[in-house]
């Protein structure tokens, strides 16, 4: 098998938290399909050639017991991930199949983003000059719509504007926006397997011996399964389609398949239940299904120009392997998110912190993953920060800095993090995360009107780090793995970042009073620079031995904003030391471990000077994910020496690795505008 790289887990449906199938193995007939958290979420696909049965997704038992004899696998010859697509190609017998799942998150239409349809295309070919008859299996197990499997579900099939065979499966309770917490599935709404009519087409309902019944004879049990409903435990149901392709010639033929996820309502906000961003005109579901299948040929050609796109951007900036690992990231990113609308149409993006505490919209997790946003869709920045905005303007939030989160997925009513003591919050990190956020989306989106409408917050954050972020107490910040740290420099360059872009706000709205702040900001990184100095490096903490340092990948917004806030030797002498200390898999986060973070890394990187040293910095990174025995969907926590994960996977910080196309974006400051003096003397 061919595979220049070969990701530790592999998208195959990728729409949100819940609706999510990966291939967390080499071959995709080589393990179950699984959930994002690695729970099974079985689909299963077999091939019949000539009449002889072979298997190229998944198992086909759905139980360790089953006893069933598995089909001899198809030859996997490659593997494909990019940014839409996974594509598998396989052979046996004489014939050739291309199996590609697709996922349409075009970040220009918020609509096609937030639909919740995937699609499975089947493209099949003789390879030896014969013709060959070929029927492919296709079904998808009750797994995908329950938390866990002794709960009980039920299902129907209807036939949606004559054209449209439809199967859905459901959980019989339909606990709606019940259950909130990190290591879970949803256990409402419906999962949908839907098909055009075509001849030959035949669907079912059976248990998983729908999958024997065809390897044996190529056609489905006769008749639905009558017994139901059922825990999914029990001879578990799947949704099962066959798709005929008659004699198959050297000529392609395709035919497709698509898998959906009603969820009926997406996220609890301050106590009202929202819908999905794509249900906002009153769009009912089967009219989705019904545009998903129209919309289909436009559909695969806008992904692959939006491939082909994001690839040559990805490869201009840092190169092939660069370009695997945006392609690895890019659904990841987005799939980690919920897109809904407020009461006033506005849209809203929450993220949810996966695999870590289930937070919804945590400010930490937004700030990192925002490269990717600002560069394809601004207002879905503005989506992560609503929601925070909101919250610090009510009165349930009581301090005087910017909240961690507002709830626990899919609950968005109010901080759960560190249960709103003080000792546990994070007031540096969120109110830098916030200003910087802030100025960024006004920047890149060309502008400032957003800011304007939360000014008073804004102000209050800046102020706050005015007053305690030089020398930040000891408090929590995002990367406490290691426990907390008073006098934190990297902590501190986000105080000081933080204000130069409140600075840069104020210049943009034409507020007054952005002078004195870029001459805080100004002030406090020349003291800075006295602190943290450790000779040919910077330290950790201003109190901490010399031989400490950590990463201070804060300081690339100094380089984005053009602040010029620190001197260039200062990014310089860092880089040189992160890649002194550097191990196989990267450098790690700071002294104190061997452990990194992906995001940093490349935002650590982007402070390069040359594209040699920036090479140098991200390919362990390549390297790790090509080589680490941890088989999850990209984890951003990992240990650069053994390559094992530490925590954390499927989060959306991995949109910080976009950050290098952001940085050779177009500048987003107004034409001819320069730094002289002050900042606002340049923006004027």
């Amino acid at each position: 098998m061919s595979q220049a790289f070969r990701p530790p887990s592999v998208p195959l449906i990728a729409v949100d938290p819940y609706f999510s199938v990966w291939s967390a193995a080499d071959r995709l007939y080589d393990d179950h399909t699984r959930h994002w958290t690695n729970k099974r979420n079985s689909m299963a696909g077999l091939i019949r050639i000539d009449g002889k049965t072979r298997r190229f997704m998944g198992k086909a038992e759905l139980s360790e017991e089953g006893g069933l004899e598995e089909p001899a696998p198809m030859e996997q010859k490659s593997l494909k991930v990019e940014p839409l697509t996974s594509t598998y190609l396989f052979e046996a017998d004489g014939v050739e199949l291309e199996a590609v799942f697709t996922t349409p998150l075009l970040p220009d239409d918020l609509d096609l983003l937030s639909r919740p349809a995937s699609y499975l295309t089947f493209r099949v070919r003789s390879t030896d000059g014969k013709p060959h008859d070929v029927k492919i299996y296709a079904d998808i197990s009750g797994e995908l719509c329950v938390h866990t499997t002794d709960q009980s579900i039920g299902w129907s099939r209807s036939t949606i504007d004559g054209r449209i065979a439809a199967m859905r499966m459901g959980t019989i309770e339909q606990p709606v926006l019940e259950r909130v917490g990190d290591d879970t599935r949803i256990d409402w709404g419906y999962v949908y397997l839907a098909v055009p009519h075509a001849d030959g087409l035949e669907t079912g309902i059976h248990s998983y011996k729908a999958r024997q019944t065809f390897a044996e004879s190529g056609r489905l049990p006769q008749g639905d399964d009558e017994a139901h409903p059922r825990a999914v435990s029990e001879d578990t149901p799947v949704m099962a389609v066959v798709l005929d392709f008659g004699r198959v010639n050297e000529l392609q033929a395709s035919q497709y398949i698509i898998a959906a996820y009603d969820d009926i309502h997406s996220i609890e906000y301050f106590g009202k239940p929202l819908d999905a961003y794509w249900r906002r005109s009153g769009l009912a579901f089967k009219d989705m299904l019904v545009l998903a299948a129209g919309q289909y040929e436009e559909m695969m050609d806008r992904c692959e120009a939006f491939n082909r796109k994001l690839i040559r951007e990805s490869v201009n900036a840092g190169g092939d392997k660069l370009a695997d690992m945006l392609s690895l990231a890019y659904r990841q990113a987005i799939a980690a998110h919920k897109l809904v609308s407020d009461e006033n149409g506005d849209v809203l993006f929450f993220s949810k912190e996966n695999y870590s505490n289930g937070c919804i919209a945590t400010v930490d997790v937004s700030y990192p993953s925002i490269s990717l946003f600002l560069l394809y869709n601004p207002e879905l920045v503005k989506g992560m920060m609503r929601p925070i905005f909101r919250y610090a303007a009510s009165e349930a939030w009581s301090f005087d800095f910017a909240p961690h989160d507002v709830g626990c997925y899919p609950k968005a009513n109010g901080q759960v993090y560190g249960e709103n003591a003080l000792e546990n919050q994070m007031p540096i990190e969120e109110c830098g995360n916030m200003l910087i956020m802030a100025a960024a989306v006004c920047l890149y989106g060309g502008d400032a009107d957003f800011a304007r409408e939360h000014w008073g917050l804004l102000t209050g954050w800046a102020e706050y780090l005015k007053e305690y972020g030089m020398d930040p107490d000891n408090q929590l910040c995002t990367d406490d793995f290691a426990g907390h740290l008073a006098h934190n420099a990297n902590l501190s360059v986000k105080a000081i970042l933080g204000l130069g872009a409140y600075s840069i706000l104020c210049s943009m709205l034409g507020e007054k009073g952005g002078d004195s702040y870029y001459a805080a900001a100004q002030e406090m990184a020349s003291i800075w620079a006295e602190m943290a100095d450790a000779g040919d490096h910077y330290k950790l903490t201003f109190d901490s031995a010399p031989e400490s340092w950590s990463l201070k990948y804060n300081l690339v917004w100094d380089l984005l904003f053009g602040l010029r806030l620190f001197p260039e030797r200062t990014r310089e002498d860092e880089i040189r030391h992160y890649m002194a200390k550097q191990n196989r898999y990267g450098t790690p986060l700071d002294s104190r471990s061997t452990y990194t973070k992906a995001d940093w890394l490349v935002w650590s990187a982007c402070m390069a000077k040359s594209r040699e040293d920036f090479d140098r910095m991200i390919e362990p990174l390549w390297h790790f994910l090509n080589e680490s025995p941890s088989r999850v969907p990209f984890t951003d926590w990992y240990d650069t020496v053994s390559g094992m994960q530490m925590n954390f996977q499927n989060r959306s910080v991995v949109g910080g690795l976009f950050i290098p196309l952001l940085k050779a974006f177009e500048s987003p400051f107004p034409a001819g505008f320069e730094h002289s003096g002050t900042l606002a003397e340049g923006l004027r």
